[in-house]
This record gives C-alpha cells, structure tokens and sequence, in this order.
C-alpha cells in the first residue's frame, strides 16, 4: 500500500525551523490576538459596529465596503480583514510546530486549538452583525478573543519549556495561591463585559439595547474584582521572595504589578471622566496585557524540563534565549 503524505507532512520532509522559529512563531500568534482585541474594541468605540450591516458580506450586494458606508465601514471591515492576518499567524506556528524536529505534538495540538478558536469567533462575530449588536453576543466574542489570547500565550510559553513531568518550583500552597489569582483575573475580564454591556459605547449610532443592568453598580463589582487581583498579586509578590523563589518568577511577579498599577489607573480615570474612547481603547490593551502577566506567572510556578531522547544521548539544554523568562 503506498502512503499518502499529508500537507503539512510533506513540508516537514524539507524544512526543519529552529526553536526560535517556532517561538517566533508562536509569539507573533499572540500578538496578533492581542491586536485584533484592540482594533475590535476601536469597531465599538466608533460606533462602527454596524458599518458592514450583514456577515459574511460587507453589505447584500457586496463582498467589500462601498463608499456608501464611509468611515465606519471602513473601519469595520478592516478588522474583519485582520482576521486573516491572525489566521495566517496561527497557520505559520501550525507547520512551524509541526516541522520542527523532534515534532512536539503538544505544540501542535495547541495550535490547531487557536485554529478552531478562530474560526469559531468569526463566526459568533457574524451571528453579533446580524443579531444587531446584541450585548451578550458582543460579550462572548469579546471572551473567545481572550480564550484565543489564553491558548497563544500558554503556546508561547510552552516553546520555551521541555516535555518532561512538571517540576514545582515554589511551595504547594504558593502555587494554590497563584491558580487562586489565575481564577480570580479570569472573572475580573469576564465582569468587565457587564461593564461594556451597559455602558454608552454601544457599538454603533443607532438605538442598539444595553444590558439591563445599572452601569455604576456593575463597573463597582468589577472595582472589587480588580482589588482582589491586586490583593492577591501583592500577596503572592511579597510569597514569593519569603519562599526564595526563582528570579524569573519573582520578575514576573513585579511586572503584573506594574501593569495592574497602570491598568487600574486607566480605570479609575476612565471611570470619573465619563469613559473618553481613548481611555477604554487603552483599558482594553490593558486587560490583555494583564491577562498575559497573570498566566506567565502562573506557568511560571512550575518547570518542565527537556525529555531525553530515546537513544540514550543526553537532551540538549534548552537555548536561554528561548526561556520563557526572556
């Protein structure tokens, strides 16, 4: 019986990327998730929601914006053609993870997830189009961007890490407390769509309905998330030098602070200056930069190292620079 190689099969018979290729790789995925967080928040803040009114189309008769539609349709449909850019990065960490030599399949099936993550949000992004804008809808495009986000950044992560059985690096009750701040993080973004939901950024200039909640209780109970991840990263902050824990994780530590200092300042700002679009654009960055702080964190609490290959010859170290600490 002959063989039939698959596509990606047969480019893995005739290039082989370097671990920092696939790094890159996996690295470029997760900033374009991050990118298109934005610009979809920027769809929303100029009211360009609704500037192609129906999906997959731009308009019923056209595949692309028409002069008609102006400035928002523009607008609206350059985001929905970078979800190409992010496909095709997804697409590059793909066949880089699945060239690579040895082939870590771990890697690949994290990539093909980011695969079915987008694709899936495309279209709940174009059930949103035609369900006008619904808040609900709106919010869970919103959640699966950031169930990308998760996905890339664990990727990324994970390029620079071994196979081996995970090693603790810190006490167990150490690494309770940073799942605990993980969870905790999780419920603050998802609160913070309660807060976008019956807020007056709507998406578009026409009467498009809110959430039926009131907006300064909600953006409060987001307040009291956003405190509890504080307590909680100041907590593990000062854990982990009593526990000497290794440098990289005591950095990380420091730097979620400091992006929780800057974030909850654009916050309260935002808040008592009547929500200036340009502030919640800057909140949203915000919110993926401390999602992406929280979980290097969190993995980083835990090694695992390179599994020695089969032939008995010792496994080479992985490159420093290619940490997950660089």
């Amino acid at each position: 019986m002959v063989s039939v190689l698959t596509p990606l099969a047969f480019i893995a018979q005739r290039w082989t990327p370097s671990p920092r290729t696939v790094r890159r790789a996996a690295l470029s995925a997760m900033i374009m998730t991050v990118v298109i967080i934005v610009t979809g928040g920027a769809v929303r803040l100029t009211g360009s929601g609704l500037g192609c009114d129906t999906w997959p189309k731009c308009t019923d008769d056209s595949l692309f914006t028409t002069s008609e539609q102006g400035i928002h349709g523009a607008i609206e449909f350059g985001n929905r053609m970078l979800t190409y850019v992010v496909s095709a990065a997804v697409g590059w960490f793909i066949v880089a993870a699945r060239c690579a030599k040895p082939w870590r399949r771990e890697l690949s099936r994290l990539g093909w997830l980011q695969f079915w993550i987008v694709a899936l949000n495309a279209i709940i992004g174009g059930i949103t189009v035609r369900l006008e804008l619904n808040p609900w809808t709106v919010a869970v495009h919103f959640l699966a961007a950031n169930a990308l986000l998760t996905v890339t950044t664990v990727s990324w992560l994970r390029t620079g890490e071994g196979d081996g059985a995970r090693r603790p690096r810190v006490p167990g009750p150490v690494r309770r407390l940073g799942w605990t701040l993980v969870v905790v993080a999780g419920l603050l973004v998802a609160a913070g769509t309660t807060v976008t939901g019956s807020g007056k950024h709507a998406g578009d200039s026409s009467d498009v309905p809110r959430m039926p909640f009131d907006y300064a209780s909600v953006a409060q109970i987001h307040a009291l998330f956003a405190w509890a991840v504080c307590a909680l990263a100041l907590a593990l902050f000062f854990v982990l030098r009593v526990v000497d824990a290794p440098d990289d994780t005591r950095a990380r530590a420091r730097d979620l602070l400091l992006v929780l200092l800057a974030q909850g300042g654009i916050g309260y700002v935002q808040y008592f200056t009547g929500v200036p679009e340009i502030l919640v654009g800057l909140h949203m960055l915000g919110s993926s930069l401390m999602w992406i702080a929280v979980l290097r964190l969190a993995l980083s609490l835990r090694e695992r190292p390179a599994v020695p290959p089969a032939t008995g010859i010792p496994a080479q170290a992985p490159d420093a620079a290619l940490s997950p600490a660089g």
